[in-house]
């Protein structure tokens, strides 16, 4: 049986509420800009994990992770400007910024990990959880 990859279940969850916020925002909220951003960043994450799986080396594995890192900090930015703006109450705000900071905790670890230990077999780094 094949082991669960926790930082890519819950990198797909995240995508999943962020595009929920994305349709409230649209629907609810007449927001354009601001949202198309959140989606854009919050989807990212995910697809750049995703990606680093079938990576070709170990460089190809952190850039990858690296860049979902730098997704998931540009997506915290526009949860809290969502806030600020009060675009989003502070309870759903709280809610996917505690998912957020908890994928960029994740991805830290793991890309600190990987450059720690580079002679590490790619699956082994994947399956590395907090």
């Amino acid at each position: 049986m094949k082991e669960e990859n926790l930082v890519l279940k819950k990198s797909k969850a995240f995508a999943i509420r962020t595009i929920r916020l994305y349709q409230y925002l649209m629907d609810e909220k007449k927001e354009f800009i601001m949202s198309k951003q959140v989606l854009r960043s919050g989807t990212s994450i995910g697809a750049n994990i995703k990606e680093s799986i079938r990576a070709q080396s170990t460089a190809d594995f952190l850039s990858k992770m690296q860049i979902a890192l730098k997704e998931a900090s540009e997506t915290e930015y526009w949860l809290e400007l969502l806030t600020d703006a009060d675009y989003i109450s502070e309870k759903a705000s709280d809610s996917l910024l505690q998912d957020c900071r908890e994928l960029i905790k994740l991805i830290t670890a793991i890309v600190r990990t990987s450059k720690e230990n580079n002679n590490l077999p790619l699956n082994e780094i994947m399956n590395y959880e907090l």
